[in-house]
């Protein structure tokens, strides 16, 4: 076989991979998403077109701002599939996130998609992190737009302490997917073996409880 038929088959791979790389296409006009099915697939199962009516491609929830009630002062609202059923094999999604002053929307991934946010209001601190382990910062205003690449670890600031903030956050997923960095190794179940935290982040036992027990989630 001669380098051009190499050169041939690696190209035919290389769109296979890109093909898969993020939500796949629709088939078909519409599948809006049965949530109530109990089949399991890369997705959700559509339900009849008959059942079909404008009320699943409608949403009100990120029409104002949400009541942010927590210590790291930030409220995200998902508009995605578990939300919006005819988004199901649509490949988009959004969400708002609002902030209280000086809240922080905590470092976190999206394992499925890239995320872009417009500034509604307020003035945000923002940045993402390579895999190189370099930051990416900028100060984000009203009307102002960031990226942040699929998969990297990035976050949000609110930079006013007198002043909330908002932000629309698009996705090329129908669900993202969002991996908060400190509850994930912290507060996993079933957790992660104590040695392990201390080892990875050098502190003793006693500091790894002590973060446990800030972060775990309060009982109503």
């Amino acid at each position: 076989m001669d380098t051009r038929c190499y050169g041939f088959f690696f190209v035919l791979l290389s769109l296979a991979v890109i093909s898969l790389a993020y939500d796949p296409d629709t088939l078909q006009d519409l599948c809006v998403a049965d949530r109530t099915s109990g089949i399991k697939v890369n997705g959700f199962i559509c339900k009849p077109e008959s059942n079909i009516t404008a009320s699943d491609f409608f949403f009100a929830g990120i029409s104002k701002p949400a009541v942010v009630n927590n210590t790291v002062g930030s409220a995200v609202t998902g508009a995605n599939v578990e939300k919006i059923a005819g988004l199901n094999t649509l490949g988009v999604s959004l969400a708002r996130i609002d902030y209280a002053p000086g809240g922080l929307n905590p470092p976190h991934t999206h394992p499925r998609a890239t995320e872009v946010i417009f500034v509604l209001e307020g003035e945000l601190d923002v940045g993402f992190i390579t895999t190189a382990n370099k930051l990416f910062a900028k100060t984000v205003k009203k009307g102002e737009v960031f990226v942040f690449p699929r998969g990297l670890i990035h976050y949000q600031k609110n930079n006013d302490k007198e002043k909330p903030a908002s932000v629309i956050s698009a996705f090329n997923s129908q669900l993202p997917g969002t991996q908060s960095m400190a509850a994930t190794l912290f507060t996993a179940s079933p957790a992660i073996p104590d040695h392990v935290l201390t080892t990875a982040f050098q502190i003793g036992t006693k500091e790894i409880e002590k973060i446990k027990s800030k972060l775990a989630p309060k009982k109503g």
